[in-house]
């Protein structure tokens, strides 16, 4: 991976996947916050089925492991804003190096690992005999954090205006967050802390263990992988089958494990005629 050197501030563009999950976050934004308003009762119901409680998840709520990230409170306005400037940033700065699949794969990467970071700290608690409190998770901190970890990971060298002032390079931007992270685990907001590590750790993990192409390539090449296992058994089949009708018939063929005819310069090649 090629390492960049300093860049000025600039915003970066906003289109394809970045587009997606920034409007896809805003959108939710708005809609839960204009449901709130015509059907507040209600509301609150959904919101309960969408945000992440390990008690909830165990209990059949599988899905909340995704939607809590869509879940921005109406009453945290400017918490929800910086959300979102970080996402189109961040995102903004890794989609043109590594495409839109590779982008998307990230961040549903980083959500789910910021769940299992906060199901695994509860189960943890509940193991030693010191149970941590069911606070529901929201919003889309984890991948965010992700993002950056994976920023420093890969571009290290890069220059970051930390604040719109400070000029620091983004590894050691990301260990100054992950510091403030590794930090809060000694707060009450231990539960955050512990879940937004839980994303940055699914972020450098997808940088390491997935190819380059992203998720959706290593799907694509584990079923085609599939699709000619399968071809190669059906062929070795037939030919199975073939053997048999050959011999039937008086005559004799061989094929190879994979389904291929094998030449025999002994036979008599006039009796195919």
């Amino acid at each position: 991976m090629r390492r960049l050197g300093s860049s000025p501030l600039a915003f970066p563009d906003f289109k394809g996947a970045t587009r997606r999950l920034v409007v896809l976050n805003v959108v939710g934004y708005f809609v839960l916050a204009l449901a709130g308003l015509l059907a507040p009762e209600a509301t609150s119901h959904v919101l309960e089925r969408l945000v992440f409680v390990p008690f909830t998840f165990l209990h059949g709520w599988v899905w909340t492991p995704l939607t809590y990230s869509l879940v921005h409170p109406t009453g945290l306005v400017m918490l929800t804003f910086f959300e979102m400037l970080s996402l189109y940033f961040l995102a903004g700065f890794l989609e043109p190096f590594h495409g839109d699949s590779w982008l998307t794969g990230l961040y549903v990467s980083s959500v789910l690992g910021t769940a299992i970071a906060a199901l695994l700290l509860y189960a943890g608690g509940a193991a030693i005999g010191h149970p941590v409190d069911q606070i529901p998770l929201f919003g889309c901190f984890g991948p965010i954090f992700g993002m950056l970890i994976v920023i420093g990971v890969l571009y290290g060298d890069m220059e970051f205006l930390m604040f719109f002032v400070i000029s620091i390079k983004a590894r050691y931007m990301a260990v100054i967050y992950g510091l403030v992270a590794i930090a809060y685990l000694f707060t009450e907001q231990k539960v955050y802390a512990f879940a937004q590590i839980g994303g940055a750790l699914a972020g450098w993990l997808y940088v390491k263990l997935l190819p380059r192409r992203g998720a959706s390539f290593l799907l694509s090449e584990q079923w085609y992988g599939m699709r000619n296992r399968y071809y190669r058994w059906k062929r070795r089949r037939a030919a199975k089958k073939f053997e048999v009708y050959m011999r039937s018939q008086g005559r004799t063929v061989k094929f190879d494990g994979q389904g291929r005819q094998i030449d025999d310069d002994h036979n008599d090649r006039s009796r195919w005629n």
